[in-house]
């Protein structure tokens, strides 16, 4: 019998951050365009997954192979796949049209997660190096959401690592609200072009440091594994 979980981690990804270049809007051309592409393309990333609270059903998957402590996740619906823990549960969140969401979590109570979100874009959003290179994209995208220089701080945001490989933009960074565990993300960001319009993914894998001995390489291995199909 299916149940109903709420995830009580952080929203998988922070809330919206401000304009990226507010001051650039003047510029006429095709530098314009880019530029209100991109701030659209950030404004979409960090919004469809800020979900304060995730209400999933569980489901089992219906592939049960399994890749030492891993089984594979395909979704014929949205054309991905990626490797999740045996034991961990999936759950589908509901889905208002433009963003769905799966997400994959521990059945004991835990801050670690990944979740998949897709959102609906554009046709004229064609390919993620139409918004700069994907160290471009990770510093816009973690200064976005870096609040530590406000008074009093607020979020701190700090770029680890990136990588751009199989066509997708690798990320590595961490989040700290004041008085919080410091949380380490690990993100893919992709983008896949179908019949009407075209889909953004974006994968997170969050990890606290008192959680890292127990979950950090699950997360590492399913982030790594995921694919478009």
């Amino acid at each position: 019998m299916a149940t109903v979980a709420s995830l009580r981690s952080p929203a998988f990804l922070p809330p919206r951050a401000s304009s990226l270049n507010s001051s650039a809007r003047g510029l006429r051309g095709v530098s314009s365009v880019v530029i209100q592409r991109r701030e659209a393309l950030f404004q979409v990333l960090l919004s469809g997954a800020s979900f304060a609270s995730l209400f999933l059903t569980k489901e089992a998957s219906a592939d049960t192979d399994v890749q030492g402590n891993f089984k594979p996740y395909a979704d014929e619906t949205f054309k991905f796949s990626i490797m999740i823990p045996q034991d961990w549960s999936v759950g589908a969140g509901q889905s208002d049209g433009v963003r769905s969401i799966t997400a994959f979590y521990p059945e004991e109570a835990s801050d670690s997660n990944v979740s998949v979100v897709i959102t609906s874009l554009s046709p004229d959003f064609t390919r993620l190096q139409s918004f700069g290179s994907v160290d471009d994209f990770a510093e816009n995208l973690v200064s976005g959401l870096d609040r530590s220089w406000q008074r009093p701080p607020g979020l701190a945001a700090k770029l680890i690592d990136t990588k751009a490989a199989n066509g997708l933009y690798y990320l590595e960074y961490t989040l700290q609200d004041p008085g919080e565990k410091k949380r380490h993300i690990l993100s893919v960001v992709g983008l896949a072009k179908d019949v009407w319009y075209n889909r953004l993914y974006t994968v997170t894998g969050q990890f606290t440091e008192a959680e890292s001995e127990k979950y950090q390489s699950q997360i590492e291995k399913a982030v790594s594994s995921f694919r478009l199909t």
